[in-house]
C-alpha cells in the first residue's frame, strides 16, 4: 500500500515538459518560445538537460542549460523551470551556486534544482580529465549539494571538506525561495543510494532501468520506490517525480496515471523516448506541449 507521508500529501499530480539540451532546444530562443508554449497551454514546469556531450560521438549541437533557462525565466511568469539533472561532481558548487540563485531572482522563485551523478560518465568526464570513480563522484555530490544549501542562504561560508574548500565567502544574492530552491534527487531504481540521497533533500527522481528515459514507469515499482524512500525521510512535502510519453485521451490518461498517483507519483514529466528520432525535435514537442497536460478524473 502507499505510505502516508508521500502518497496522500497531494490532492493531485503537477505536469512538466522534458527537452534535452542539444539539438533544436540548443537554441535560448527556441527554448524560450517551448516555455511561453507550455505555460500558455497549463503545464506546471519546463526542465532542461545538462549535458557537455552526452555521447560525444554524435557531434550534436548544445546550448547551456542556465542560459536556456535564463531565456525562459525572461519570457514567462508562472511557470516552474529547472534542470533534470545538474551533475554537481563536475561543476564548482560556487559558481553553479550562484548560476542558480541569479536565476531564481530573475525568475522571481521558479527554480527546481534536479541532481544526479550525471553520465555517461567516461564521455561527460573522462573526456576531459576528470575522475570517472562512481565513488569519488558521489562524494562530490553530496560535499557539492551541502555547499549549495549553504551558498543559497546568503551567510557566510566556511568549509573544510575532502573535495571542496572555502574560507569565510558570502554569495549574493540569496536564493529568493526560503530556505531554498527544491533540490530533487535522480537515480536509477531499485540502487537504494541515491534514494536514501534523495530523501534527505525534497523530492526523488527515478528511472526503472538504462534507457529508460521517455518510457512509462511501471507503478509497483514506483510504489517499491516510494515506501523506500518514505522509510528514510524526516516530515515534510517530498516530490515523486516520474515521465515518459503520456496519451491524452482522458480515459487514457486516467488508466496510466492513476495507478501512478495511487503508487504515490506527485509529478508526472512528460518526455520523448531516449532512443527515438524525436527527442531533440522542437515540432512534436510542441505538438504535444499544445494539446494539455493530460486530464481525467481520478
Amino acid at each position: 500500500m502507499p505510505t502516508s507521508g508521500l502518497a496522500k500529501q497531494h490532492g493531485g499530480m503537477h505536469f512538466s515538459i522534458n527537452i534535452p539540451n542539444f539539438g533544436d532546444f540548443a537554441d535560448p530562443r527556441t527554448v524560450a518560445s517551448v516555455a511561453v508554449a507550455a505555460e500558455q497551454a497549463g503545464w506546471d514546469a519546463l526542465f532542461v538537460w545538462d549535458h557537455l556531450v552526452h555521447a560525444k560521438r554524435r557531434r550534436r549541437v548544445f546550448g547551456d542549460p542556465w542560459m536556456l533557462l535564463t531565456a525562459a525565466a525572461l519570457a514567462t511568469t508562472r511557470i516552474k523551470l529547472g534542470t533534470l539533472v545538474t551533475p554537481v561532481a563536475r561543476r564548482r558548487p560556487q559558481q553553479l551556486a550562484r548560476q542558480v540563485a541569479t536565476l531564481d531572482v530573475l525568475s522571481g522563485g521558479r527554480v527546481i534544482f534536479g541532481a544526479g551523478l550525471g553520465g555517461p560518465i567516461e564521455d561527460e568526464y573522462g573526456s576531459f580529465g576528470e575522475p570517472t570513480d562512481p565513488v569519488v563522484l558521489a562524494e562530490r555530490l553530496d560535499e557539492g549539494l551541502d555547499l549549495l544549501d549553504r551558498y543559497w542562504t546568503g551567510e557566510p561560508v566556511t568549509h573544510h571538506g575532502r573535495h571542496y574548500q572555502v574560507e569565510d565567502v558570502t554569495l549574493l544574492p540569496a536564493s529568493v525561495q526560503r530556505p531554498r530552491p527544491p533540490v530533487w534527487i535522480a537515480g536509477f531504481w531499485p540502487n537504494r543510494r541515491p534514494m536514501r540521497r534523495a530523501a534527505r533533500w525534497d523530492g526523488a527522481v527515478p528511472l526503472f532501468g538504462p534507457g529508460s528515459h521517455g518510457y512509462n514507469p511501471p507503478a509497483d515499482q514506483v510504489r517499491e520506490l516510494v515506501s523506500y524512500v518514505d522509510q528514510h525521510r524526516q516530515e515534510g512535502p517530498f516530490e515523486i517525480v516520474v515521465g515518459g510519453v503520456s496519451p491524452t485521451g482522458p480515459a487514457q490518461a486516467r488508466d496510466l496515471l492513476g495507478p501512478l498517483m495511487e503508487a504515490g507519483a506527485t509529478w508526472w514529466d512528460e518526455r520523448q523516448p531516449i532512443d527515438g528520432d524525436e527527442l531533440d525535435q522542437v515540432a512534436p514537442v510542441l505538438r504535444r506541449i499544445e494539446q494539455g497536460p493530460p486530464t481525467f478524473s481520478a
